[in-house]
């Protein structure tokens, strides 16, 4: 019989809940979420997504540019901004 053990994690309450119901929605438990993260990290020996530094602090930019374009919420209200970028007439 395989041996079970507890793992407790502090995290912001707001983030828990976040977090649960996403994995609610997508038929599971937080619980079983982190089952599989470690699953999978022992099967590949590394964390099972790339990690990489932020080059603009949570903020969405465009890939060129190293980030000096910032995606505005509604993009298609910049269509004539990006086509003159990109020299589209």
């Amino acid at each position: 019989m395989a041996k079970e053990a507890t793992l407790q994690v502090r995290m912001d309450s707001e983030l828990k809940e976040q977090a649960e119901l996403l994995y609610k929605q997508l038929g599971t438990s937080f619980a079983e979420a982190v089952r599989i993260f470690a699953r999978q990290s022992v099967e590949e020996k590394a964390m099972p997504f790339t990690m990489h530094l932020s080059t603009s602090e949570s903020k969405r930019t465009l890939g060129i540019a190293n980030g000096q374009y910032i995606i505005p919420d509604n993009i298609d209200d910049c269509n004539d901004q990006i086509s003159e970028m990109f020299g589209v007439q």
